[in-house]
């Protein structure tokens, strides 16, 4: 009778080792994504010989695993704290991935100090990310928003959670990296996916593409507009745009004060942007040039947003804008008068790309 007892206890014992090891093993297997094919396809953007190359680093290729699943993490709110926001609603596509506000509220109604900048082009950006370049790259900015308690104010260790929790992404970082298990998801990645979509973000078929590419020409107007814009005809006044908004991007990818803050010293301004990251008081007041590509649909302008048109624009710069010690020494009383004016915004108007808005690279997954 004891040896009965022993043996059905035996038994008992084994079966309840059993299922625990088959529990313990199905744990294992719901984060295994091994069964899933992982074979990703290089993307290779297809750019106008004007254009500068795209440089993408050597750890994060362009894929179309890798853009598909940064294009979805871009436009889900899933990276806020409470699901309500997502880069996008700061990064509209229809405002050429800007914000119509002159500043953007966060999850929480706070605003923020700046402009959410046009994303346009973005991946040619070599000086240093936001409007004063304080990143190097767009892997490291994208690691910034989620945690910022002005925008989406929520931690990488609860998204990633969320990440591993929902029904499609484990399988869509496994076919962009290759990752064997749902525990390898990782805020780097998440990042490397995002900064993979916005290196295509790309305008590249504008009217001012076209006539470099010699399909087309500009019309009268553009014509002065274009020599205006760049001062190379002796017989027009400068209006000194394109030292700062270059050729063939519209952007020069560096940081200037352009005059819209009056300070008396370079200690002064509200807003000492550039300086505030290289520590240098000549930097003070500098802020990046933003490209002119789009640029009809990215209103307001400026860091803060605080010109509403481009007009208000070009009345700010043939003004000779406000002073300050450092102010650009380009910047000066233009003397345009209202035909140079109108044909100064006819050429800026060749910048206008509207393939760009029709990409369905670019647009939301989730409509």
């Amino acid at each position: 009778m004891v040896r009965v007892l022993l043996m059905k206890n035996y038994f008992l014992f084994g079966l309840l080792l059993a299922s625990v090891w088959i529990v313990s093993c199905n744990k294992d297997n719901e984060g295994d994504l091994s069964a899933i094919d992982y074979n990703p396809t290089r993307y290779t953007p297809v750019l106008p010989a004007h254009f500068p190359v795209l440089i993408s680093p050597s750890d994060n290729p362009l894929t179309y695993e890798g853009i598909n699943l940064g294009r979805h993490l871009f436009f889900d709110p899933i990276l806020s704290a409470d699901s309500s926001m997502s880069c996008a609603s700061c990064h509209l596509p229809q405002h050429a991935f800007s914000d119509p506000k002159p500043t953007s509220p966060g999850i929480d109604g706070r605003f923020g100090k700046r402009n959410s900048m046009s994303l346009i082009n973005v991946g040619f950006v070599r000086s240093g990310l936001f409007w004063d370049g304080r990143v190097r790259s767009l892997e490291e900015q994208a690691l910034l928003p989620v945690e910022d308690p002005i925008e989406l104010h929520n931690t990488w260790p609860n998204v990633i959670e969320k990440l591993k929790a929902h029904p499609k992404y484990p399988k869509m970082f496994r076919e962009a990296f290759g990752i064997s298990k749902k525990d390898q998801i990782t805020k780097e990645l998440a990042a490397k996916a995002i900064a993979q979509f916005e290196r295509i973000i790309i305008s590249k078929d504008s009217k001012f593409d076209r006539v470099m590419e010699g399909k087309e020409k500009f019309n009268d107007f553009e014509l002065i507009g274009f020599g205006l814009y760049f001062d190379d005809d002796p017989d027009l006044p400068d209006s000194e745009c394109g030292h700062c908004h270059n050729a063939p991007l519209a952007t020069s990818d560096d940081f200037f004060n352009n005059g819209l803050q009056a300070s008396p010293t370079l200690l002064d301004f509200r807003d000492k942007g550039r300086g505030m990251v290289t520590m240098s008081v000549s930097d003070n007041g500098k802020f990046r040039a933003p490209t002119l590509r789009n640029i009809k649909f990215s209103a307001p302008y400026m860091h803060d947003g605080s010109l509403a048109t481009l007009d208000d624009v070009i009345a700010h710069y043939n003004s000779g804008g406000k002073k300050s010690p450092n102010a650009d020494p380009l910047l000066h009383p233009l003397g345009l008068d209202p035909f140079y004016i109108e044909c100064l915004k006819a050429f800026i108007d060749t910048f206008t790309d509207t393939l760009f808005f029709k990409n369905p690279e670019l647009q939301n997954p989730f409509r």
